[in-house]
């Protein structure tokens, strides 16, 4: 069965750092590109980050440029997302995402993801 699992999230300060971690079961990574998405209270499911099958494409929202980092470890079978300085925005339940591609540099958007996680909260607060 496949499955995505995601862990890391916590309440955090402003100017603070999560890593976030997706682990995946039932399939290998190499064939899927990886998005990571969130959702604030009260707001619509946003795109924060993907990588693509090969890790040669990356994209961010120009919300965490330079702030978020994706990475992924196919022999773990694990996607990562490291954020720091964080801040109150940041706040919302974050989810992976995975979709089976044969362009090794695509990065799918929301509607092309086959695979989502339950999610994991994150939360900036003083």
């Amino acid at each position: 069965q496949l499955q995505l699992v995601e862990s890391g999230g916590g309440l955090v300060q402003p100017g603070g750092s999560l890593r976030l971690s997706c682990a995946a079961s039932g399939f290998t990574l190499d064939s899927y590109a990886f998005g990571w998405f969130r959702q604030a209270p009260g707001k619509e499911r946003e795109g924060v980050s993907c990588i693509s099958s090969s890790g040669g494409s990356i994209n961010y929202a120009g919300s965490v440029e330079g702030r978020f980092t994706i990475s992924r470890d196919n022999a773990k079978n694990t996607v990562y997302l490291q954020m720091n300085s964080l801040k109150p925005e940041d706040t919302g339940v974050y989810y992976c995402a995975a979709a089976k591609t044969s362009d090794t540099r695509s990065c799918p958007g929301y509607y092309a993801m086959d695979y989502w996680g339950k999610g994991t909260l994150v939360t900036v607060s003083s």
